[in-house]
C-alpha cells in the first residue's frame, strides 16, 4: 500500500498545485490562450478532468477510453463560466479519489484495459499520474503568464532556497543528497 499512498499523494499534491495556480487568474484569463497553438486553462482543466473521469469508473472492469467519452470535445470551450469550470474539474478529481482508496493491496496484480491494452493496475495509475502531472505542469505555467505580475509563487521562490533550507532543515545552506 506504500504504492498506492505515494500515488494519492502525489496527485494531492499536484492537485493542490494547480488549484492555487487556477485561484490567481482572473475569470477571463482561465478561457484564454496564449496563443493559437496552444490550450487555455480552462481547456485543460476539461481534458484532464474528461480523462479521469474515463479512466476511473469502473477502473478495474471496463475499459479506460468509455465509448461514451468524446476526447476532442474535451478541447473545445463550451462552459458557461467559472463555477462550470471548476465543476467539471472537480468531478474529475472526485472519481479519481474515489477509484484510488477503494482500491486494496490484492488490486495492484490486477489487469486493466486502457484502449485495448492491457496494464498492471500499478502501470495504469503511473501512466495517469505522468499524464496529469504533465497537465497540471501546463496550467501553472499558463496561469503564472496570465497572471502577470500578481503572481505569487507556488514553490521555493526563485533565490529564495538557502533561506527554506535554513528554516525547514536548520543551518544556512544545508543541502540533502
Amino acid at each position: 500500500m506504500d504504492f498506492l499512498a505515494a500515488a494519492i499523494d502525489t496527485f494531492e499534491s499536484n492537485r493542490r498545485l494547480a488549484d492555487r495556480a487556477i485561484a490567481q487568474v482572473a475569470d477571463v484569463k482561465l478561457r484564454e490562450a496564449i496563443s493559437e497553438h496552444t490550450n487555455s486553462i480552462a481547456v485543460i482543466m476539461k481534458h484532464v478532468a474528461g480523462n479521469l473521469i474515463s479512466r476511473w469508473t469502473d477502473f478495474l472492469t471496463s475499459d479506460g477510453e468509455k465509448p461514451w467519452r468524446n476526447r476532442d470535445a474535451e478541447f473545445i470551450d463550451d462552459f458557461r463560466d467559472r463555477t462550470e469550470i471548476i465543476a467539471y474539474w472537480e468531478r474529475g478529481w472526485t472519481v479519481l479519489f474515489a477509484c484510488l482508496q477503494s482500491l486494496q493491496p490484492s488490486d495492484l496484480d490486477k489487469t486493466v484495459v486502457i484502449r485495448g491494452q492491457s496494464h498492471s493496475v500499478a502501470l495504469a495509475i503511473e501512466r495517469s499520474l505522468g499524464h496529469t502531472c504533465y497537465h497540471v505542469g501546463q496550467i501553472v505555467l499558463v496561469a503564472r503568464l496570465q497572471a502577470g505580475s500578481s503572481w505569487s509563487t507556488l514553490t521555493i521562490p526563485k533565490g529564495g532556497s538557502l533561506q527554506f533550507n535554513a528554516e525547514n532543515w536548520g543551518g544556512e545552506g544545508t543541502t540533502r543528497a
